[in-house]
């Protein structure tokens, strides 16, 4: 009988000071290595929730050998930033959601062993917190991420939504990545970083431009852009590259 590598999965629900409503995720632990691990955050995107990882992809599978936690928080359709009138969800999943893990599993509390990335709006999630927080991850990822929201007209939210998070004017501000990149460059180490996307996204534009924005900036980085469009076998595929970029970053090795 072959053996193979599994993993132990939990659902948690805590109740969050910061947004003020109890949240859910789900934790992959490993079973390889030994504790404490490293952590990586993954994030959603707009219309889903935590659980869309776990429904669509085979993320269980593919960390099977990797001694890394995997946490699937939920960021309901906050942007993964602190709005500018409403919740703070950036502080959310940079300081309270890791706070917690930490707290309730065995994962290493330093910079070195935290990761973080997403999908489209989980995309510029990952980057939003991690280049908010370069003291606290070491790597982010963005997939299809709607990365140029500050500087590009807004097509996909309704001013309802758009205005309360973002405010009038999001360029120049923490919700402007080309922004939060550089404030990152005045305190180093920054994040590593990875982008891709799909040639027929309707999100290139916005992983163009803001690759264009890091090459300006001399920030080095990862990007790649693929066959495909703005769906699950898209992220399906890619994301096992993503994982490997966060295994080199966090020194991770495959155990058998």
């Amino acid at each position: 009988m072959h053996k193979y590598p599994t993993m132990s999965l939990c659902q948690v629900h805590w109740f969050s000071q910061v947004i003020g409503k109890t949240v859910g995720a789900y934790v992959i632990l490993p079973d390889v290595g030994k504790p404490p691990f490293a952590t990586f955050y993954l994030l959603h995107g707009l219309s889903d929730d935590y659980t869309i990882w776990l429904r669509r992809t085979r993320i269980e599978w593919y960390v099977r050998k990797l001694p890394l936690i995997v946490v699937m928080p939920d960021g309901f359709r906050g942007f993964y930033t602190n709005h500018a009138k409403g919740p703070a969800y950036a502080t959310y999943i940079g300081e309270e959601l890791p706070a917690f893990i930490e707290r309730n599993f065995p994962a290493l509390p330093e910079r070195s062993f935290r990761c973080i990335g997403g999908l489209s709006m989980g995309g510029y999630g990952a980057l939003r917190v991690a280049l908010a927080y370069p003291d606290r991850f070491a790597s982010a990822n963005s997939h299809s991420g709607c990365l140029a929201i500050a500087n590009l007209k807004n097509e996909h939210l309704p001013a309802y939504e758009w205005l309360p998070m973002f405010g009038p004017k999001p360029a120049g501000a923490k919700h402007d990545l080309v922004h939060l990149a550089k404030l990152a460059l005045k305190s180093p180490p920054l994040p590593q970083l990875r982008i891709d996307c799909g040639r027929d996204d309707f999100l290139i534009q916005h992983n163009r431009f803001y690759h264009r924005q890091l090459q300006k900036l001399r920030i080095a980085h990862e990007y790649e852009e693929f066959l495909g469009e703005h769906t699950w076998d898209y992220w399906d595929k890619h994301v096992r590259e993503a994982l490997r970029f966060h295994a080199r970053g966090l020194g991770l090795k495959e155990v058998e």
